[in-house]
């Protein structure tokens, strides 16, 4: 009897293995996944950017930035406010096209360290045009026409400084490594929308930088043209630096002050008094 019973429950177990689901391989379930993960930065650009330029995540700024100015500033990239605003950039990028390009958007820093600026510049926001911004103020890459404020900032230099012409070019890469700072209160901007990042985070982050000069450095140049400008530089010792001050070289308001300025010649006497060689305002 117990003999009957075993071999029926045994074609039982035959024919319901039949119908159990087999189990997929752990390992390849796995494998799958980190292929997921992994997919090739040129990949994503094309699902989740419309501009290659935008395929760096903005998490990594802090690599990018010149030796000097991230020993300085290293405290800032661990605050709240920054951590956000890097999250924020960063899903800006995923949807929407960002400039200046990643790469560019500590530019500034590069090209000469944090004890050898001279000049200060400050601007608002980068340009929002196709291929402009590469992360100096007023400054455009070459091959881009001269917006009109950087046009009447050379007409400004030719009046101001002999010799000066105005280049082909508004690349201003030049004058960044003879130690002129040309920064922007906020550092990306969406494409075609002006002051789209204004109040996410970049004027604390930049405060921190002209707060560090103003505090650590001597005898520097700042320019500080339009109210907005002025406003941001408020803070900055008259006594320890030279503060230049003038209406934006817009044409709206270029006429009611800023030409005739002489801002450059200004900067340079100053520099020299401070025993600190002059800028070649016209190596351009």
């Amino acid at each position: 009897m117990w003999r009957k019973n075993f071999v029926k429950m045994n074609k039982q177990k035959k024919i319901s293995s039949f119908f159990e689901t087999k189990p997929t391989s752990t390992i390849k379930r796995s494998a799958t996944n980190q292929t997921e993960n992994t997919v090739p930065c040129s990949k994503q650009a094309k699902v989740e950017s419309p501009n290659k330029e935008n395929c760096a995540p903005s998490i990594q700024y802090k690599q990018q930035i010149g030796s000097s100015w991230k020993q300085a500033l290293g405290n800032e990239f661990v605050k709240p406010y920054y951590v956000k605003l890097q999250s924020f950039v960063e899903t800006e990028r995923k949807s929407r096209t960002i400039y200046p390009p990643p790469n560019d958007v500590f530019s500034w820093t590069q090209h000469c360290s944090i004890q050898d600026v001279k000049v200060v510049i400050l601007g608002q926001d980068p340009y929002h045009g196709q291929k402009q911004a590469h992360g100096l103020c007023f400054s455009v890459q070459n091959g881009v026409q001269s917006p009109p404020s950087l046009v009447n900032i050379f007409k400004e230099l030719e009046k101001d400084i002999n010799g000066f012409q105005t280049p082909p070019h508004g690349n201003l890469t030049v004058w960044a490594k003879q130690g002129v700072l040309l920064l922007n209160a906020v550092l990306t901007v969406q494409a075609s929308n002006a002051n789209s990042h204004k109040d996410k985070g970049w004027e604390k982050f930049t405060d921190a930088v002209i707060s560090y000069l103003n505090k650590n450095c001597t005898g520097l140049v700042f320019m500080l043209w339009g109210s907005y400008a002025q406003k941001k530089g408020a803070k900055i010792n008259a006594k320890s630096h030279l503060v230049l001050k003038a209406v934006h070289p817009s044409p709206l308001s270029a006429y009611r002050g800023f030409f005739g300025c002489k801002h450059f010649s200004k900067a340079n006497e100053y520099l020299k008094k401070h025993g600190k060689d002059p800028i070649q305002w016209g190596s351009l």
